[in-house]
């Protein structure tokens, strides 16, 4: 079963971002699960082409490996978010270590936004994690990542799902479909009449100095 927006997980960790409140038709785009070699150029383009700003949830090891894609998604302007060092399951992986995977992407990555790859995150790493991170999930997936869905089921669910400050992940892989409708969207919801921000990074918590397992 797919989940277009998570709402149900809004109850479980109520300070994160899912949503911006706004009386604006404002959208803010989301990338995931980059950086990458054959797709992050091509996402940069299109953006470019159009004049926005986005924010990239980079995981940490591919940040490492390709420091020159960082450079680039910064000088375009965007914004980087911490996606875990190794893109690890918050469900599946003990909380000391899940934390240190964060941790250690924070220092190719963001010590401020975080995202838990597939959104899966246990109350006690939200608990923990949320001491030094802004955490955001999203308030619409377009399963541009699933090649079975299609590009034109992606672009219909953008298209008619999208509502004033949606946070839309999409992702940053040469799996993705995401590249394949981007632009078409871009133009479709700006005759809408939205526009597109950078995500807001005010509520953040301070940055460092603290023990996050205290």
């Amino acid at each position: 079963m797919r989940f277009f927006r998570p709402s149900f997980l809004a109850g479980l960790f109520p300070e994160a971002k899912f949503r911006i409140k706004t009386t604006e038709k404002i959208l803010y785009l989301t990338f995931d699960d980059g950086p990458d070699p054959e797709s992050t150029a091509l996402l940069l383009e299109i953006l470019r082409k159009q004049n926005i700003k986005v924010l990239f949830f980079c995981v940490g090891q591919k940040a490492e490996d390709h420091p020159g894609l960082i450079s680039q998604i910064l000088d375009d302007g965007h914004k980087i978010g911490n996606h875990t060092y190794n893109h690890s399951n918050g469900w599946i992986t003990p909380s000391a270590i899940y934390v240190n995977d964060v941790i250690r992407a924070s220092m190719s990555t963001s010590s401020l936004i975080f995202r838990p790859p597939f959104g899966r995150l246990r109350p006690k790493q939200y608990k923990i994690l949320k001491k030094q991170f802004l955490i955001v999930f999203w308030d619409l997936m377009a399963y541009d990542f699933d090649s079975t869905f299609g590009v034109e089921n992606s672009l219909r669910i953008l298209k008619t799902k999208i509502r004033k400050g949606s946070i839309i992940v999409l992702h940053d892989t040469p799996q993705s479909s995401a590249r394949h409708f981007l632009d078409e969207f871009i133009t479709f919801a700006v005759k809408e009449g939205y526009r597109f921000d950078p995500l807001p990074l005010r509520g953040c918590p301070p940055k460092g100095g603290q023990n996050l397992f205290s």
